[in-house]
C-alpha cells in the first residue's frame, strides 16, 4: 500500500488538555463545590494540577493500566483526575454513587480498583462498603485538610496534601492510543451492571464528533453547564469536548434542584447545558413558579430517554431555546444520534417540524446505525418499518471488560443497542421501545414510549410509565402509571380520553394508576423493572 507521508501522534487524552492550556488558558472553569462555596480558575490552572496529581499518583504506586476509581459531583478536582488518571496512562473508573449497594462493591471489585477518590458526600457511603472493599489502597477525601472530616475509612488521604507531593514540571506519557482510558459500568436494571472500556482513541475522535456543527456545535463563544454528571459516560463526553474547544465549563456540583441550576446558567451566562428530562422538568417547574426566564440560554441538549413534546414546546416557545434531542448509551461513549433540522425542514411551520424534533435524529460522522428484523436482515429508512437498532462505529465497545457470558457484538461487528427503532427517509431515527418494554397485544406491537409521550402532554401529568400487564385475551396490554402536577387534579377517564384523541382504539390502555412518585434508575431514567415487580399482582378490571 502506498503510504502518506504525515506525521503520526498517538491520539492521547492528556493533549486536549495540553492544547486548551496553551491556546485557552485564561478560560474559567467554574465550580459549586461540596463544601459549599463557588471556585474559580482556569484551564492553565487545571492542567498544572492534573500533571500534579498524575504525578502524585505515581509516587503512590499507581502503574500504567491500575484503574483508580471516583465517586464524586461534576466539579474541579474530578476535572482534574479525568486527566490525570488517564493522562498518567492509568485508567479512571467514574463510579456512579446511585448504584445500590451491593453493585457499588461488585464494580469496585470487578473493575479492580486501588485508588478510590470520593467527595465529601459520600464518605459515609464508603464507610459502609469498607469492610468489602479488600482491594482498595487507599481512599482519597477531595477536599483541602480544613474540611477533612473525621472518618472510620483506613488509609485516607486529604486530596489537596496527595496534590502537594505531585510534581507541576511532570512530563505526560505517550503511550498506544487504543490503551485503556476509562471504564463506566452500565446501570445494571438486568443483572450486574456491566463495564464498557474507553480508550484514548475512541474518547478523543468521540469529543471530535460531538463538536462539529451538526453534533453540539461547540465554540470559544460557549459558557457550558455540565449538568450531566461526570459518572454518566463521562458527562457525555463533554469533559473532553469542552477544552478541546476553549468552552467556559460550569460544574453544578451536588446541587441540582431548579433554582440552583437556574442560578448557575443565569449569573455564568451559560449558552449551553445538558441533562437528561428529570433535571429539566425541575427547572420548567421553578421557571413557572417563580417568573424567572433563561436570557443567556441558545439550546439545551436532552438525552437519557425520549423528552416529551410538552419539555420542547416549553423551551422553545416560552424561552427561546433550541432543543437538541439525543440518544446513545454507555456502551456508544455515549454519542449515537443528535437531532437537528436540515435545509428543506427549517421551512416548515413549527407544527410540521414538531414531530420530527420529537425523534432521536441523525448519526455523527464516526458512528453509524441500522434496524434489523429478528432474522438480521436491514430494515427500509421509510419511517414505517421497525426493528432492532444496531450501532457500530470509532467509539462503540466490542466488549464487555472481563465478561465472557455474553457477546454483544454480531458476527458483522454490529452492537445490537436493545432499543426498537425506526429510521426515516431523512435518516431520522426514533426510539420506539426498548425490545424488552414493547408491548405486544394480540399480536399488534404498542410503543410504551408513544403512549408515555403522549400522557405527559396533557398539562395535569408530570410523569408517565406504560407498562405491560398479562390479559387472558390479548396476551399483553398497556398500563399507565402516572403522576400528577403538583395542584392538579385529573380523573382516570380524562386521561384516557385524552389519549384516544391520537390513538387507535386497540392502543388506548387498559387502565389508569395514579402514584406519588416513579421509580427512577442509577442514570435517572424510569426504572421499568422495578415498576413491572410493584404491579406484578395487578389484575386489569375488565380481565
Amino acid at each position: 500500500m502506498f503510504q502518506g507521508l504525515m506525521q503520526h501522534h498517538p491520539l492521547m487524552i492528556s493533549s486536549i488538555l495540553e492544547f486548551a492550556e496553551r491556546w485557552y488558558p485564561n478560560v474559567e472553569v467554574v465550580s459549586r463545590t461540596t463544601e459549599g462555596p463557588i471556585h474559580r480558575y482556569n484551564y492553565q490552572q487545571m492542567g498544572r494540577r492534573a500533571r500534579c496529581i498524575a504525578d502524585a499518583l505515581a509516587k503512590l504506586g499507581i502503574e500504567p493500566g491500575d484503574r483508580v476509581g471516583t465517586l464524586a459531583w461534576n466539579g474541579y478536582r474530578h476535572m482534574e483526575l479525568y486527566f490525570g488518571v488517564s493522562g498518567s496512562g492509568a485508567v479512571l473508573h467514574t463510579v456512579n454513587p446511585r448504584l445500590f449497594a451491593e453493585q457499588l462493591i461488585y464494580v469496585i471489585d470487578h473493575a479492580g480498583d486501588k485508588v478510590i477518590f470520593t467527595d465529601l458526600t459520600f464518605v459515609p457511603l464508603l464507610e459502609g462498603l469498607a469492610d468489602q472493599l479488600p482491594n482498595i489502597e487507599h481512599f482519597v477525601i477531595m477536599t483541602d485538610r480544613e474540611n477533612m472530616p473525621q472518618t472510620k475509612l483506613k488509609n485516607v488521604l486529604c486530596y489537596e496534601e496527595l496534590l502537594e507531593q505531585g510534581d507541576e514540571n511532570y512530563q505526560w506519557p505517550e503511550f498506544d492510543e487504543t490503551a485503556a482510558s476509562s471504564i463506566c459500568y452500565t446501570s445494571g436494571t438486568t443483572g450486574n451492571p456491566k463495564g464498557v472500556v474507553y480508550s484514548h482513541r475512541s474518547s478523543l475522535i468521540h469529543a471530535l464528533g460531538a463538536s462539529v456543527p451538526n453534533g453540539l456545535g461547540l465554540s470559544g463563544n460557549d459558557s457550558i453547564l455540565l449538568v450531566v454528571p461526570q459518572f454518566h459516560v463521562n458527562s457525555w463526553g463533554v469533559t473532553y469536548a469542552a477544552p478541546m474547544n476553549g468552552c467556559k465549563l460550569v460544574l453544578p456540583g451536588p446541587a441540582m434542584d431548579g433554582a440552583s441550576i437556574h442560578q448557575l446558567l443565569d449569573e455564568e451566562k451559560c449558552t449551553l447545558s445538558l441533562a437528561v428530562p428529570t433535571i429539566w422538568m425541575m427547572l420548567t417547574g421553578f421557571l413557572r413558579e417563580s417568573g424567572a426566564t433563561l436570557p443567556h440560554m441558545k439550546r439545551v441538549v436532552i438525552g437519557g430517554s425520549a423528552v416529551p413534546e410538552a419539555m420542547i414546546r416549553s423551551f422553545e416557545q416560552d424561552y427561546d431555546v433550541s432543543v437538541i434531542h439525543a440518544w446513545g448509551m454507555t456502551e456508544t461513549s455515549p454519542l449515537g444520534t443528535l437531532n437537528f433540522l436540515m435545509p428543506h425542514l427549517q421551512d416548515l411551520d413549527y407544527e410540521a417540524q414538531l414531530p420530527i424534533k420529537l425523534k432521536q435524529g441523525k448519526s455523527v460522522f464516526g458512528i453509524d446505525i441500522r434496524i434489523v428484523d429478528d432474522e438480521n436482515k436491514v430494515l427500509p429508512h421509510d419511517g414505517v418499518a421497525f426493528g432492532k437498532l444496531q450501532a457500530r462505529g470509532h467509539w462503540v465497545t466490542s466488549g464487555y471488560f472481563n465478561d465472557d457470558s455474553q457477546d454483544p457484538v454480531a458476527d458483522d461487528n454490529w452492537f445490537d443497542t436493545g432499543d426498537v427503532a425506526t429510521i426515516d427517509h431523512d435518516g431520522y431515527m426514533m426510539i420506539t421501545d426498548r425490545t424488552k418494554d414493547v408491548i405486544k397485544s394480540g399480536g399488534e406491537w404498542i410503543s410504551s414510549i408513544e403512549l408515555e409521550n403522549m400522557a405527559v402532554g396533557h398539562s395535569a401529568i408530570a410523569e408517565a410509565a406504560v407498562i405491560a400487564i398479562p390479559h387472558p385475551k390479548w396476551d399483553e396490554r398497556p398500563l399507565v402509571v402516572a403522576v400528577k402536577e403538583k395542584g392538579a387534579t385529573i380523573e382516570k377517564q380524562e386521561l384516557l380520553d385524552h389519549l384516544a384523541t391520537g390513538l387507535a382504539k386497540w392502543q388506548i390502555p387498559n387502565d389508569v394508576v395514579f402514584v406519588d412518585e416513579l421509580p427512577h434508575g442509577a442514570t435517572g431514567k424510569l426504572n421499568k423493572l422495578q415498576l413491572r415487580l410493584d404491579f406484578s399482582d395487578y389484575q386489569f378490571p375488565d380481565a
